[in-house]
């Protein structure tokens, strides 16, 4: 049953969520300042939309299944746009070698302002991919997919996966220009057997079974943010601009077509470190928050509506 907190705030509104309406309002007016306004905008404009963005899709969520991240633990919820900086940061410090992306309009600012506004648009990340993916596991498209092929957890994959990891992380470094791919799978090859052996969430357990429905969660989430940022981005300034050795071709927006896999790796190397992050944090509780899993969602909808099952319909 939803909380009479949850109850009171819907009441002020209708059946759409206060935290929704506050999202749509978002996205609507900094939509269209970010692309209106003359000279520097984005710098200030890029986390109020993305946060509209965020919060709608959370209502989406909620109207969909009866809870949502936001719902289930606000604080956790706040905690993800915390990991989320820490998680981008790593990604801008792997670019300093490749090279496959700068901003445009960065010469306008300070270190000082570009790094606390860079830090504050970074926030978004983890918040919008999760969101996005965790609205995708309500779909009944995505409950009907039958099994995959199994990747067994035995020492000797965990092993191979690791030691790929830090092969391609040695390769990008050494010759970024050949090797620039493995920006966005050599973090995942390294985390995600940490993750295994220290018991934290992965998404080889799910693998492991044959259910690859997270993994798709995932990437369709993280693919439908990387349209709206290229899209958001495209008349933004400070914007961010890629050079992509031998696929700078056919874009899309300012994303050559070839550059939108990346977001498939991008999407499980912020699951692996958002569940490595509250590993290390001894937050155990937290291993469940991020809910992907079409199981997941059923169950709760189940509880929550006296199994009629209704979410994904």
């Amino acid at each position: 049953m939803k909380t009479a907190k949850q109850d009171r705030l819907m009441s002020l509104v209708g059946n759409w969520p206060l935290w929704g309406w506050i999202g749509l309002g978002l996205v609507a007016v900094f939509w269209v300042l970010n692309w209106s306004l003359p000279g520097l905008r984005t710098h200030w404009a890029f986390f109020p939309l993305w946060l509209g963005y965020c919060l709608t899709v959370d209502a989406l969520v909620f109207m969909r299944k009866g809870d949502s991240m936001l719902t289930r633990d606000p604080k956790a919820y706040a905690r993800l746009f915390l990991f989320s900086v820490l998680a981008w940061w790593l990604f801008e410090l792997l670019n300093l070698r490749t090279q496959n992306w700068f901003y445009d309009g960065r010469q306008s600012l300070t270190s000082v302002a570009y790094f606390a506004l860079a830090s504050l648009s970074f926030s978004t990340v983890m918040p919008a991919v999760f969101g996005t993916a965790e609205l995708v596991s309500t779909f009944d498209w995505l409950r009907r997919i039958r099994s995959g092929p199994r990747i067994t957890l035995s020492q000797a994959t965990l092993l191979g996966f690791f030691a790929a990891g830090w092969l391609m992380l040695a390769m990008l470094l050494l010759w970024p220009g050949y090797f620039f791919l493995f920006l966005w799978l050599s973090v995942y090859f390294i985390l995600e057997p940490l993750n295994v052996w220290l018991g934290n969430r992965s998404l080889a357990r799910y693998t492991a079974e044959g259910d690859w429905r997270p993994v798709l969660a995932l990437w369709v989430g993280c693919l439908t943010c990387g349209f709206f940022w290229e899209m958001w981005n495209f008349h933004s300034y400070p914007k961010w601009i890629y050079r992509v050795p031998f696929a700078g071709f056919w874009h899309i927006f300012e994303m050559p077509l070839l550059g939108y896999g990346g977001y498939l790796p991008f999407s499980l190397e912020l699951f692996a470190l958002y569940h490595l992050t509250v590993g290390i944090l001894k937050q155990k509780e937290r291993q469940g928050f991020v809910q992907i899993s079409p199981d997941e969602t059923k169950a709760r909808s189940g509880d929550r509506h006296g199994g009629e099952g209704k979410a994904g319909r």
